[in-house]
């Protein structure tokens, strides 16, 4: 299990804080719904989704304790009355017809069995909740996994790579209906949106490999780990160089899922 540095990614610029705010929108929260937010991250997203719901509430899980200790520090309960935050694996959720509505911004890619998490959803939802997820889709990030695998595969890193699982999963919209079939949910919309990160030259590049591909930068010895994100860096400008305003492009894919609890028969 790798461990988030929360700071750091609290303070890396990213897209990815714009597209869950541009996400959170699509929600159209009339301001009662109690919202569960499955990795919440530093917390930032979810804050904003308790504004969208005062007479509701909003809590924000996440597997990560340093992520959690960041956003409870951030948001304290005096100043956040309908906002918490709990430390839990997506796979284990511990709630029971709690919530009308499930969100999560592009955190379940991390997870590779999501029968468990739509299982645990299920029981979240009471009826007739709906959720709404925004996860890596297939062909997500591909030029740069490339170039990962590749630098990877050199001599001064290959011994690190020997396991050869991948942390992180792109489903196919038809794949993913299935597994909303299969816990009981009803596809409404699943739909891969293509999205483009920018990042303000290497040093943006490389502070959002440092923050985000902890995956594969902590496999390495942390003395050696500036080395490999340089080489990650240099080996993806070289192929895909900045353009005029010294921005480097990373083609992204979203798979974004809305749907929702079908009634129980019987």
């Amino acid at each position: 299990m790798h461990r988030w540095d929360a700071e750091r990614y609290q303070s890396s610029p990213s897209d990815t804080q714009k597209w869950g705010r541009e996400l959170v929108s699509k929600l159209n929260l009339k301001g009662g719904e109690r919202v569960l937010d499955i990795g919440c991250g530093d917390g930032r997203v979810t804050a904003e989704i308790a504004h969208l719901v005062p007479r509701g509430a909003a809590v924000g899980i996440d597997s990560s304790p340093e992520m959690i200790a960041v956003a409870q520090r951030t948001f304290l309960p005096q100043q956040f009355a309908n906002l918490r935050f709990q430390q839990m694996d997506a796979t284990r959720l511990e709630f029971s017809d709690e919530f009308d509505v499930v969100f999560s911004n592009a955190s379940l890619h991390w997870i590779a069995d999501h029968r468990q998490v739509l299982q645990g959803i299920h029981r979240s939802l009471r009826y007739p909740g709906r959720l709404l997820l925004q996860m890596g889709g297939r062909g997500n990030a591909a030029e740069i996994l490339a170039t990962v695998s590749t630098v990877a595969q050199a001599r001064q890193w290959r011994e690190y790579f020997q396991r050869p699982s991948s942390p992180v999963r792109f489903f196919e919209p038809e794949e993913y209906e299935a597994l909303l079939s299969e816990a009981g949910l009803k596809a409404k919309r699943l739909e891969l949106v293509p999205k483009d990160m920018l990042h303000q030259g290497k040093e943006g590049l490389a502070s959002w490999i440092r923050a985000v591909w902890l995956p594969y930068t902590q496999r390495i010895p942390e003395a050696m780990r500036e080395g490999f994100v340089a080489a990650v860096v240099d080996s993806y400008a070289d192929r895909h160089p900045a353009d005029d305003a010294g921005l480097i492009h990373i083609k992204m894919v979203r798979l974004e899922v809305e749907a929702e609890k079908e009634k129980q028969r019987g």
